[in-house]
């Protein structure tokens, strides 16, 4: 499934791995020796967020919308 939240990601030297988070779903958070396994390890990682929140009756919020910008 495709998820369309923001995502932010970093390098962690204390933690040696790539560092990835969805901020607008809360705790869900993993990482990666690289940013390509960190960000396949998030979608699974979200999946598993959303399915919770489903089970547990949770509101699943609405992913952020940025303003397009026309020159």
């Amino acid at each position: 499934m495709t998820y369309k939240y923001e995502i932010n990601m970093y390098w962690s030297d204390a933690d040696e791995a790539f560092i990835v988070s969805a901020p607008e779903l809360p705790g869900c958070v993993t990482d990666g020796p690289t940013y390509e396994d960190a960000a396949r390890e998030l979608k699974v990682v979200m999946g598993l967020w959303i399915d919770l929140a489903k089970e547990l009756g949770w509101e699943i919020p609405e992913p952020k919308t940025r303003p397009r910008f026309v020159p």
